[in-house]
């Protein structure tokens, strides 16, 4: 096997891991429905969540590519990685 396909398998597990998840199938619904940023807190509030919990959350969205971050001064701002459900799960986001 490449080193590609092998990295992409990881890549591949990573996120079904990330998925593997109620809560952050949930959070991928709602940024999905926001069509917008969110920051940490919003996101927190629709889960009804503590900030670690989110946080946590969050984290392991962001390192499977399934989630972009972007801080601005002391505020994170969370959106989807449309490159990745394009590449990994075409057409998933309209199932939710």
């Amino acid at each position: 096997m490449t080193t590609e396909k092998m990295l992409n398998d990881e890549h591949r597990a990573r996120i079904f891991k990330a998925l593997a998840d109620e809560t952050r199938l949930e959070i991928i619904r709602n940024l999905y429905a926001s069509k917008k940023e969110m920051n940490c807190g919003e996101v927190g509030d629709i889960q009804g969540t503590s900030k670690s919990n989110t946080s946590y959350h969050l984290r392991t969205l962001r390192e499977a590519k399934l989630i972009k971050v972007r801080k601005e001064a002391q505020s994170r701002y969370m959106k989807i990685d449309m490159d990745t459900f394009q590449a990994y799960l075409p057409g998933f986001l309209d199932t939710l």
